[in-house]
């Protein structure tokens, strides 16, 4: 009988690895966006294609942790952060359309630290 393999493969690590380095890419481009907010006509454009990359991203973050979890047989801890920041982002797009700034501002500050944190994790879970 085959031994089972219980640590996740390089392919999930390095999915997982590149959706977590374009989750903090978004939401860079969304810090970059809200300064062309204030000073340009098309900021307010890139801010929201920007809002809508940021999620999908954050979203690609959790299918890709799901994946190197379950069927990479990997740690669960990454599923944890991936759904956390998509609930962070999901509390983001409400107060960015609501026009909140004095919490979106702040929160936006956190997720990206938040992201750089989980991606200088390294392999680690």
């Amino acid at each position: 009988m085959a031994a089972i393999e219980t640590t996740t493969g390089p392919r999930g690590a390095s999915f997982l690895r590149v959706a977590l380095a374009l989750q903090t890419l978004a939401v860079f481009f969304q810090a970059v966006t809200a300064g062309l907010l204030l000073a340009t006509s098309y900021g307010e454009t890139l801010h929201g294609v920007g809002a809508r990359v940021m999620y999908g991203a954050t979203m690609l973050y959790v299918l890709a942790a799901v994946l190197a979890w379950r069927p990479g047989g990997g740690s669960a801890r990454p599923v944890l952060r991936s759904c956390g920041f998509l609930a962070l982002a999901s509390v983001q797009v409400v107060l960015g359309i609501a026009h909140v700034p004095s919490v979106h501002v702040p929160l936006g500050v956190a997720m990206f630290g938040l992201s750089l944190l989980d991606l200088g994790r390294g392999d680690r879970s």
